[in-house]
């Protein structure tokens, strides 16, 4: 299931990886955090690495919220949660689909069964790409992008492990327009997992600028440049979010003008698993002050 996490510093890949502008590899270092450290300095020739990343602070904005679901664990291990996505009037924007760190090596059945009362419903079905921080084959990536189409109608892309910085922008650029060539209708998510340099908002419909925990994300600052698109185009992913703080949770996505977010009470790091596989406890309640338009 999704990491959506950030991570930095630079990595290299065989020939014919995410591309780069020039050299022999072609492949895409690591990327700059959020604070606007660069990444790594060097590599092997024709790889590209890291630039800056953003941050800075912006003005709150009234935002009409959904949820994004980064995914939930397999259908046959949670079914009564995938038909829980599917009840009329929950405030969806998308759900991401991972059968088996992809598409899988076959058709799922199960998973076609997940899917299809969320398209009936007319909740958009995301098929999650593992970018790697760049180092994943291109030819790869197209491969699974067909098969999640071919096998389960997906409606876009969720882009997990997107690299940051400026250096890889033009490889992941070539990538969605790629993924923009086989289906001209798909909606594309960028999983960053914290604010990248901004001309990756240039290229996808949406971005994925906070992906963390609860105790970073109550004091966590906005990158100034998002200020100059509409919230539609964020989303927040928050973990370890307790109940009680669920609605200072949503006036930070409000104020940070993030339309998009999914906020879980499950905690992640080490022996605790994919906070992002269960819903959270206070599923119902998250779905009733969204579904009422909660708005500031």
């Amino acid at each position: 299931m999704p990491h959506l996490t950030s991570t930095t510093g630079g990595a290299t890949g065989a020939s014919g990886t995410i591309g780069g502008a020039a050299g022999a590899s072609g492949t895409i270092g690591g990327a700059a955090g959020a604070s606007g450290t660069s990444g790594g300095a060097t590599g092997a020739t024709g790889t590209l690495w890291g630039a800056t990343g953003a941050s800075g602070s912006a003005t709150g904005t009234a935002v009409r919220t959904a949820l994004g679901v980064p995914g939930f664990a397999h259908p046959l291990v949670a079914p009564a949660q995938w038909a829980t996505l599917a009840r009329p009037g929950t405030p969806l924007d998308w759900v991401a689909l991972d059968v088996a760190g992809g598409p899988g090596a076959r058709p799922d059945p199960h998973c076609l069964a997940a899917a299809d009362p969320l398209h009936q419903a007319g909740v958009r079905v995301l098929g999650r790409l593992d970018l790697a921080q760049g180092v994943r084959a291109r030819a790869d990536l197209l491969r699974d992008a067909h098969r999640y189409l071919d096998w389960y109608r997906v409606d876009g892309f969720l882009l997990d492990r997107c690299p940051l910085g400026r250096g890889e922008l033009d490889g992941v650029r070539r990538v969605l327009a790629d993924l923009r060539a086989i289906t001209d209708t798909a909606h594309l998510v960028l999983g960053h997992g914290t604010h990248p340099h901004p001309g990756y908002a240039e290229h996808a419909d949406q971005l994925v600028t906070f992906s963390g925990s609860w105790s970073d994300y109550r004091w966590s600052q906005v990158a100034e440049w998002t200020a100059d698109h509409p919230p539609e185009r964020f989303c927040h992913f928050v973990h370890g979010v307790p109940r009680g703080h669920l609605e200072e949770a949503l006036r930070v996505a409000r104020w940070q003008g993030a339309a998009t977010i999914y906020f879980t009470d499950r905690t992640g790091g080490r022996g605790s698993g994919d906070p992002w596989e269960a819903m959270p406890g206070y599923w119902d309640e998250i779905v009733s002050r969204l579904g009422t338009g909660v708005s500031e």
